[in-house]
């Protein structure tokens, strides 16, 4: 029988380790200057900040020998050597292979993906360009100036995470000048009705994003969008004003779009790691630029590299890996907290939600073993100083969430006003620096008496401290430090999975509910179609369901086509 890591001998004692950590308070670990000379270091000009976490150098040490008992240096050459680590799927893991050099070398299956990466690179760039520069036109001459993307889960959350933090940064929102980029991901017609408004189809293009364009979501958004550009157009106009990405070719040419203008992404890419294949980069090529998105692949490519091979006493994303299964299986804090301060980033923390959630939401290991400890986090965030208006109470004074502090030097869009006594970005970053403090340190009772706080209030008034955060500082927020961002979360979940033993790459929890949707779609359609009764469900779903459709019979049966109008 396969060994599960929490039979390990690191493992078993880093779980006594933990009697020792509670012996201690923050306040206490932070004045020892050479265990926090220890915890900091810098790679290529961002500052990794650990000092704050509920460990010792010998905790840290602990976990490296948890590493090496859960093979993770082996796992990593793995995954970069190309091997079908997604056991499950029978895949290679290969999102490096996306934003590796022209001249590198990465094999799956025996042949060297990268020069197919760079073909589908230069084709996006040839098409772009044609676009951007107006000699590739709408059916009726007209430049495309809007791009609307539809996909949905991987295929939407990490170019709209790209797509944010660029539209500040000074030189890409000159390079997209007088364009638009909206993602439509919800089948939910207000999306459509949303994405649409304020568009004009003959200067629309369309990007439908569908490994097999057979995504049920995603394929009704491009049946109604190819109906929007029709019904303006005529139907000959889809070709000029769809495109797609997708491995299925035969379905995208049934569907009316040229496969010529199909860019293609392979097994090799899970949905979730695809934001530096043609699911990102082509969009945000039609909006920047391909130069800008060359930036954000370098910038991936150089931590992809540091993780490859930087030992892991100075590697950022093992570390991060690490000190969050330290917190989740050992501290038992099961939540984490991504607290950017810049409105830039503000899409960081749903898309690594969905990087982090459905990688290692797992409850079985690689082999198929259940687990006897909890794997997986629960990842929220907002930017800082939203945040703190909003949940950063209880992280205070309620449960212990660890936080990510993740601080910019230079703002993207400095503002300096007279007289004030800092400018804006110094204001955000103040708090930056105090809050990690303040979660750490907490305040005392007696601090609050020395203050000579009202008896009553000293309870309500006093913050236990000892939770713990560590804190990210970037020089800028560039393409290249997007891209940079990005690969750190990325190789950081993927750390996690492989000392937890699981499988971070495939996501059957995600099929369930796919499958039962399909009954209750088939019951939709024989109600509304042949008024029969709702059938076959328990009682609660019949219930519902019944009252949905009793609620909604003005809906037709045999409906003509009808489209939004905002």
């Amino acid at each position: 029988m396969a060994t599960l890591i929490s039979d390990t001998a690191s493992w078993k004692d880093l779980k006594a380790h933990v009697g020792e950590i509670d012996k201690t308070h923050l306040r206490d670990l932070m004045t020892d200057t050479d265990r926090c000379k220890s915890m900091m270091l810098e790679f290529d000009g961002i500052f990794f900040d650990y000092s704050r976490q509920r460990a010792t150098v010998n905790t840290v040490s602990k976990l490296f020998k948890l590493a090496e008992e859960a093979h993770l240096k082996q796992k990593i050459n793995s995954m970069f050597n190309g091997e079908h680590i997604n056991s499950t799927e029978n895949r290679s893991v290969l999102h490096v292979a996306l934003r590796a050099s022209k001249d590198a070398t990465i094999n799956s299956d025996g042949k060297n993906v990268v020069p197919d990466v760079w073909q589908v690179l230069d084709k996006i760039k040839e098409f772009s360009d044609k676009v951007r520069n107006g000699s590739w036109v709408g059916a009726t001459g007209k430049a495309l100036t809007n791009v609307v993307a539809i996909g949905i889960g991987g295929s939407f959350l990490g170019p709209l995470f790209v797509h944010t933090a660029l539209q500040t940064d000074s030189e890409a929102s000159k390079l997209a000048g007088g364009r638009q980029l909206r993602f439509l991901a919800n089948v939910d017609p207000v999306d459509v009705a949303r994405n649409i408004s304020g568009l004009d189809p003959e200067t629309t293009l369309v990007v439908v994003v569908s490994k097999t364009f057979t995504t049920a979501e995603t394929m009704l958004n491009a049946r109604t969008l190819r109906e929007w550009i029709s019904s303006a157009l005529g139907p000959q106009a889809v070709s000029k004003h769809m495109v797609a990405v997708s491995t299925n070719l035969k379905l995208v040419e049934k569907f009316g779009i040229d496969p010529n203008n199909a860019f293609a992404f392979w097994d090799w890419v899970g949905g979730r790691y695809s934001v530096c294949s043609a699911v990102g980069v082509l969009p945000l090529s039609l909006q920047y630029g391909f130069s800008v998105i060359e930036k954000f692949l370098a910038g991936a490519r150089s931590i992809d590299q540091h993780f490859h091979s930087a030992p892991f006493e100075s590697n950022i994303p093992v570390l991060l890996g690490l000190l969050s299964v330290w917190n989740v299986s050992f501290l038992g804090y099961p939540a984490r907290a991504i607290l950017p301060y810049t409105q830039a980033l503000e899409k960081l923390a749903p898309h690594i939600q969905q990087v982090s959630m459905e990688s290692n939401g797992k409850g079985v290991s690689i082999d198929g073993v259940r687990l006897p400890f909890e794997a997986g986090e629960i990842d929220f965030g907002e930017p800082g100083t939203n945040g703190q208006h909003s949940f950063y109470q209880l992280i205070h004074q309620g449960r212990v969430i660890p936080c990510d502090f993740i601080g910019i030097v230079k703002s993207q869009q400095p503002v300096y006003l007279k007289d004030e006594v800092v400018n804006n970005h110094d204001e955000l970053m103040s708090n930056f620096f105090a809050q990690p403090d303040a979660l750490a340190y907490g305040k005392t009772p007696e601090q609050l008496q020395s203050e000579n706080v009202a008896p009553h209030l000293v309870p309500h008034k006093t913050f236990t401290g000892n939770r713990p955060s560590l804190s990210l500082l970037l020089p800028s927020l560039d393409a290249y430090r997007i891209g940079q961002l990005l690969a750190i979360y990325e190789h950081r979940i993927a750390v996690e999975g492989f000392v937890w033993g699981i499988n971070s790459f495939d996501q059957w929890g995600v099929e369930l509910g796919k499958s039962l949707a399909s009954q209750v779609r088939k019951q939709l359609h024989a109600s509304r179609k042949k008024g029969e009764s709702v059938e076959g469900f328990n009682f609660s779903t019949t219930k519902l369901l019944t009252r949905y459709l009793e609620a909604s019979a003005d809906v037709p049966s045999e409906p003509t086509t009808l489209l939004p109008k905002i």
